[in-house]
């Protein structure tokens, strides 16, 4: 019996980007337990992996804005650590504050990325052994390789698998299949978005062939622009705000999603849903979706990707820089019908 210590803090994308190396690390590693170090925002995600035995959920987030009222929650979960007799720490995140948790675990060895392919060199101070993973690939790729040099197994050479198999009937987070299309429209990004007519016409043509579409907002620039997609649209429905354990529900059971380049958009493909990705200034062969059907649509401007959440070709473009506007909902739908087998509709 091997017990490990994963920690990856954060982000969504980033946390949903670590299943398929805890499915490869407990296939190849019989009676392998693995506990997961999470910021307490993402722990309902940690917690989907069937392979992941316990979540230490860390008030991160909340410990920056009320330290004193945060702090022996912290302390008491930094004892959870201590206590776990783990054999090895894997951080997967690479940065300042994943490695000084790893520090704090009292855990050794301690494995994370090599300077230079950690994001932060600082965090590579903190590590008993460092492994050289350039980021010359997709970040699901890295961490596959980040697990299989730190437990001793050879790479896969299989497809990334989510493993997300959990009996979703008796969880309750997937109560049937084919619960109308999600619209993710929303990113920390201004540079990621499409215009509100691109997904107007999108949701149009979902309703033409009978689905409803929902949409997710949170904060009020979000709102305002659901409230814009929605307008005067009976399918349109726009979902209440609220935390992870109702967004991934709604997530699990749909038809299919087109979204842009941001966190729920890669659950969606690791759950195994129809994904039609939407990418500009983005490059997704670093940070893509990656799912067994999943479709992406790249700019084809020189200037793309630019990995810039400003746009210097027209900075002034409100909603949808000239890289996302160019795709067409027409087309976004045909590939999106494709998959849910509605090729016959065509557009509308």
């Amino acid at each position: 019996m091997m017990r490990v210590l994963l920690v990856k803090l954060s982000s969504l994308g980033d946390v949903v980007h670590t299943y398929p190396a805890v499915t490869d690390a407990a296939r190849a590693i019989s009676g392998l337990e693995l506990d997961w170090v999470v910021d307490e925002t993402f722990a309902p995600l940690a917690r989907l992996h069937p392979s992941v035995r316990n979540v230490i959920a860390l008030p991160i987030r909340r410990m920056k804005r009320k330290p004193r009222e945060t702090f022996a929650e912290m302390k008491d979960a930094v004892g959870m650590l201590r206590g776990g007799g783990y054999d090895l720490l894997i951080d997967a995140q690479g940065l300042m504050k994943s490695a000084l948790v790893g520090v704090f675990s009292g855990v050794t060895p301690r494995h994370g990325f090599a300077k230079g392919s950690a994001r932060e060199a600082m965090a590579t101070w903190f590590y008993q052994v460092g492994h050289d993973i350039p980021e010359t690939e997709h970040m699901v790729t890295r961490i596959r390789k980040l697990f299989a040099q730190s437990l001793g197994y050879p790479m896969p050479t299989t497809a990334a698998d989510a493993g997300l198999v959990p009996d979703f009937a008796n969880t309750g987070i997937r109560t049937r299949s084919g619960d109308g299309v999600v619209l993710i429209h929303g990113t920390s990004w201004a540079t990621k978005t499409w215009t509100v007519e691109g997904w107007r016409g999108v949701a149009e043509r979902c309703g033409a062939a009978g689905l409803g579409v929902k949409l997710f907002a949170h904060g009020a620039t979000e709102t305002e622009r659901a409230g814009r997609i929605a307008a005067d649209m009976p399918n349109v429905e726009q979902v209440p705000a609220g935390g992870l354990e109702s967004i991934i529900p709604v997530i699990a059971n749909a038809a299919g999603v087109v979204t842009v380049d941001t966190g729920l958009g890669h659950l969606a493909a690791a759950f195994g849903i129809p994904t039609i990705g939407l990418y500009g200034p983005t490059n997704p062969g670093l940070t893509g979706l990656v799912g067994p059907d999943v479709e992406e649509f790249l700019s084809t401007r020189d200037c793309a990707p630019c990995e810039q959440a400003r746009c210097r070709i027209k900075p002034d473009f409100g909603e949808g820089p000239p890289c996302m506007a160019d795709q067409a909902p027409d087309r976004v739908w045909s590939a999106l019908a494709r998959r849910l087998r509605l090729a016959s509709l065509g557009s509308v």
